[in-house]
């Protein structure tokens, strides 16, 4: 039940960064609603996909599209009032990628899957739907500039996986994780972190 909630949460929290990434892009309402919906949901539904889970979360379960276009429309109210600072979006990206990494890593879990393939569901779970938000809102996708990104979800998966290895709780564990994966992300946006670069010599 605890992953269920923690999933709802990560849902508004992209849907949230949706509409932040769509404020500028001269979209009506309904515009800026299918940017949160895509944002939210296509995470879990790649890794529904790939572990063949079906139907599909949101498809039996309304509660997830309720929650999207509720936190939708009071981000737009919002914004609207009080427009928030530009970095509000790489704030609610990184705690979006923290909840969809682990809670994509313990769907992997549940499913069985191996540790490796833990991690690269989880992973794939956080990055998705900011790959499909900012491809929609003609950005370049956060996962493609250069300060840690995929890195941090990796590293946070690993570390949930390593701290239940030691017998910590699996809730411990999953706050412990994404708490890597979030303050990761804020560092490398405040300090420019990236990892070495690839170049030909």
């Amino acid at each position: 039940m605890l992953l269920y909630y923690f999933d709802l949460a990560g849902v508004a929290v992209f849907s949230a960064s949706g509409v932040l990434a769509a404020r500028d892009r001269d979209l009506d309402l309904l515009g800026v609603i299918v940017v949160a919906v895509m944002t939210a949901i296509g995470g879990g539904t790649l890794r529904d996909l790939l572990l063949d889970r079906h139907p599909i979360f949101w498809v039996t379960d309304s509660w997830y599209l309720i929650v999207i276009i509720a936190s939708a429309l009071l981000t737009v109210a919002y914004v609207r009032r009080w427009p928030p600072p530009v970095a509000t979006l790489l704030v609610a990206d990184a705690l979006g990628l923290g909840l969809f990494a682990l809670s994509g890593a313990q769907f992997a879990e549940a499913a069985q899957c191996p540790p490796l393939i833990v991690v690269l569901m989880g992973t794939m779970t956080g990055v998705f739907g900011g790959i499909l938000r900012d491809v929609i809102t003609a950005q370049i996708p956060l996962i493609l500039r250069r300060e840690i990104y995929a890195t941090a979800a990796i590293l946070g998966i690993s570390l949930y996986l390593a701290l239940q290895a030691l017998g910590v709780p699996p809730a411990g564990a999953f706050g412990a994780g994404m708490s890597l994966v979030v303050a990761l992300r804020l560092l490398a946006i405040r300090w420019g972190l990236n990892l070495p670069v690839f170049r030909q010599s």
